[in-house]
């Protein structure tokens, strides 16, 4: 294999394909990164056998052929090349390694075989669509803030997507939750998704996936099976499997009766909460709302720093009312607006509150209280 490629193209290819690569692997051949040049076009492969990303990229290739290199170590090397660099990539037959060869630098690194590196088949997937890049990073933004970490109830750990009737339109909707709040976004669902099984889809591969989709303008095409999903889009592709578990009823959490309704201006509330919860010491920064007529207090205390308390005029008619939540899950509910104006529909101190963008019916949000 020899080729040569600008250090542009190459250090954004390798960007986008180690992050998959663990930095302690008892396999070693999931430590590298598969090369594989041909047809003035080299491709990228990473994975960890639960994800697996593929990029292509442009490349004066004059010998064909495959190999693989240690993922991160020329991930590092190429960072650290000067802008403009040409990186000419050698494999050398005789000792099975790779030569990489950039203006007065020249790198030496072990290879493995790269009949060693595991290939992760899609296998056939019965449901394909696509959604606008932009679509896409939205519905994961609003919704992957909410997903769970705790390992042992693994059906939360990522996003459940599903297709689903709601008020006579049918929509595809993404849903998050770690038992102390939801998160519950919706579009419309997109043709070729309507026969589509409700799956859910990793937090790690969420993840890797906001990253590549991150400055794209393309269409991301979705295919999907029971086991695995598949994103393609911008010469790369995101394979994973699928979480395997039941999604809880998320339904059932979001309440019906809640008939306080609080209006708030979106950026002074989150400013509010942020300052208030700085005296809070306790790891869930908690905060106790005090709602009157058109007037919420803001409040914190502890028996190191001391208290908070800050007021801010709201929309609120309706008989006074205290209930306390963590800051941290307002402030995460709030970055996601993007409206002006926030409603929270309350029903006591101890009930679950549902909060939305003023401007946004597509999202809704489930917050469960606090003692504080």
């Amino acid at each position: 294999m020899k080729l040569t490629i600008e250090r542009a193209a190459l250090l954004r290819s390798l960007n986008h394909v180690q992050s998959v690569v663990e930095r302690r692997n008892t396999i070693p051949i999931l430590a590298n990164v598969l090369i594989d040049a041909s047809e003035n076009t080299i491709k990228l492969t990473a994975t960890d056998m639960d994800i697996a990303i593929v990029e292509s990229g442009a490349a004066t290739v004059s010998a064909p052929g495959a190999t693989t290199a240690p993922a991160h170590t020329l991930y590092d090397i190429v960072r650290k090349l000067p802008d403009g660099a040409q990186i000419d990539l050698e494999t050398n037959p005789d000792n099975d390694q790779l030569i990489l060869v950039a203006g007065r630098s020249r790198f030496t690194l072990s290879t493995l075989p790269m009949e060693d590196f595991p290939s992760m088949t899609a296998g056939e997937m019965p449901h394909s669509f696509k959604i606008p890049a932009a679509e896409l990073r939205s519905l994961v933004d609003r919704t992957r803030f909410a997903i769970s970490t705790e390992e042992t109830r693994y059906y939360l750990n990522g996003i459940y997507l599903h297709a689903i009737q709601n008020d006579g339109m049918s929509v595809l909707r993404a849903a998050a939750t770690d038992g102390h709040r939801l998160a519950r976004v919706e579009m419309p669902l997109p043709i070729g998704a309507e026969e589509m099984p409700g799956v859910i889809i990793p937090r790690k591969t969420i993840a890797e996936l906001r990253r590549l989709i991150d400055e794209s303008d393309d269409v991301v095409n979705i295919s999907l099976s029971d086991t695995k999903i598949q994103f393609e889009f911008d010469g790369a592709l995101l394979t994973s499997k699928l979480i395997d578990g039941t999604f809880p009823d998320y339904e059932k959490v979001i309440p019906v009766g809640n008939d306080k309704f609080l209006e708030v201006n979106c950026n002074d509330f989150a400013k509010a909460v942020d300052r208030v919860a700085t005296i809070s010491t306790e790891r869930s920064r908690s905060i106790k709302l005090k709602l009157e007529a058109n007037v919420l207090t803001l409040s914190a205390s502890s028996p190191d720093n001391g208290t908070a308390v800050e007021e801010i005029e709201v929309v609120y008619d309706k008989e006074a009312l205290e209930i306390g939540f963590n800051s941290r899950y307002l402030l995460d509910i709030t970055q996601q607006m993007e409206g002006d104006t926030a409603q929270m529909a309350m029903s006591d101190g101890a009930s679950p509150t549902i909060v939305r963008d003023s401007s946004d019916d597509s999202a809704l949000y489930v917050l469960m209280p606090m003692r504080v």
